[in-house]
């Protein structure tokens, strides 16, 4: 077992993370950057360090990372200076916000604090988590692409009420209200009577009432259902990947494609928030740079996700099964195979919330993206379009535009933490190495690298990667 990884039952629940989460945002995010209730919705996520006592007898849970947000720039609107944020979906934004967290306590560690999560490792300059504390994903919503394509099932079967879904935008969707779910039905039976194959238009992850199946595709009564369609994911299948057929019904989408978001008027580099969470169970989410000063990877103890339209099946294929036979990993890389549970708790800014008031007007997707992070200086970030709110097109490309958690300044985060440390103290793959730019330092965690060939090699050979010359600056 991981250390830190103990069993999940006894540790926390699904709704005392969800409970968790939902108290952080509430009080420690300001209005600045969150939705306007009465007509924007976003979705949100967050990284939770649990901590237990050598025996067990107290465990103490925190959020130490989050992120809001829903969105994702086009290839168009990307900078070779590694100042945007590409994507702004909740689920990246947290996890770019707790990469943050982990260098602030990787600096402390190096500095000889005892109050860091980390401790030092048997590799010489290598640093390990703690066994005491491991880490738990929050989503309060079922992430983009593999995951969200969920069987349509009948009210009546349902063990939750009939939601709408919080989902990332397309501007190529439209949405199915709960109250038009029979009548999205009726025509759907009626397109494939007729043999006419009508692409909906839909969300970024287009509306689903709020069911859930168990893993054999029944209800909490046990009665088996047939799934007569599925609810619709925006996320385009990638070149070189099985493509869906966009035949009316269940046969609508493939499912186990590799998808990327759509960008904001043309397509994005950005692979499904699915694919990106599957890549997790290999290469851990603390990132090649943070892999340099790690022993072993940052893998999660379990993802929970919050009340929303939910598949188990669907998932445990998108998050765990499609990389389960990648093999041949270097050392301190696994398969590891992630805990996925379901809170009973909405998230009150979801749009599914905001549909279920039902004083709502047309909703729209709140368009800035909020980072939090765990750190002692402007732990808080709001964005929009992929720099900080306010920016003016004048000042894109200055210091005071950028996130804070953009590849630029988590690059300088870590190089700040390299340079003040003696070559003695170094790992081996930062020792003596002419190292310049980000892609430099990425390329040298040779461990990483590695095992990132491997999925790309096994499991994930149609991945998008960005181009190298958007990776070469310093």
């Amino acid at each position: 077992m991981e250390p830190g990884a103990l069993l999940v039952a006894r540790l926390w629940t699904a709704d005392e993370i969800a409970s968790l989460c939902y108290g952080h945002y509430r009080n420690q995010l300001p209005k600045q950057g969150l939705p306007d209730p009465s007509r924007e919705w976003t979705l949100m996520a967050a990284f939770i360090q649990v901590e237990t006592t050598a025996l067990e007898e107290s465990v103490t849970k925190k959020v130490v990372a989050m992120g809001t947000g829903t969105k994702c720039v086009g290839q168009s609107k990307v900078r070779k200076t590694g100042d945007i944020l590409q994507d702004s979906h909740a689920e990246i934004t947290a996890k770019r916000s707790f990469q943050r967290y982990l260098l602030h306590q990787l600096s402390l560690a190096t500095s000889g604090s005892q109050e860091s999560v980390f401790s030092t490792a048997t590799d010489a300059g290598k640093w390990m988590i703690k066994p005491e504390f491991s880490f738990v994903f929050f989503t309060s919503h079922t992430p983009c692409g593999d995951a969200s394509i969920i069987p349509m099932i009948s009210h009546e079967d349902q063990l939750f009420p009939t939601l709408v879904s919080d989902v990332c935008v397309d501007p190529s969707a439209a949405d199915i209200s709960a109250s038009g779910i029979s009548a999205y039905k009726r025509k759907a039976n009626e397109e494939e009577a007729s043999g006419t194959s009508k692409r909906l238009k839909q969300d970024d992850e287009t509306s689903l009432n709020g069911a859930r199946l168990s893993d054999d595709g029944r209800t909490a009564n046990g009665k088996a259902l047939e799934a007569r369609d599925v609810y619709r994911t925006g996320a385009k299948c990638v070149p070189g990947e099985p493509q869906d057929s966009h035949k009316p019904g269940a046969d609508y989408h493939c499912l186990g494609a590799l998808r990327v978001k759509p960008g904001r008027g043309d397509r994005s580099w950005s692979m499904s928030c699915s694919d990106k969470m599957a890549r997790w169970n290999i290469l851990g989410c603390q990132g090649a740079l943070l892999m340099h000063c790690l022993q072993r990877p940052v893998y999660l103890a379990g993802v929970v996700v919050g009340k929303c339209p939910y598949s188990q099946e669907a998932m445990d294929r998108a998050l765990n099964t499609r990389c389960q036979k990648v093999a041949s990993l270097p050392d301190g890389f696994r398969t590891h195979r992630v805990d996925i549970v379901q809170s009973s708790l909405l998230f009150h800014h979801g749009r599914d919330a905001l549909k279920e008031k039902g004083d709502a007007g047309k909703l729209v997707p709140c368009g800035s993206a909020v980072s939090w992070s765990a750190v002692p200086h402007q732990a808080l970030d709001v964005t929009a379009n992929g720099y900080r709110q306010g920016t003016t097109k004048k000042a894109i490309g200055s210091p005071q535009s950028r996130s804070r958690i953009c590849k630029a300044e988590l690059f300088g985060s870590f190089r700040q933490i390299v340079q003040r440390l003696p070559s003695s103290q170094l790992p081996d793959s930062l020792r003596d190495q002419e190292l310049k730019t980000y892609w430099d330092y990425k390329k040298a965690a040779a461990t990483y690298q590695e095992a990132w060939n491997q999925l790309l090699q096994q499991a994930f050979t149609s991945w998008i990667r960005t181009p190298r010359d958007y990776l070469q600056f310093t």
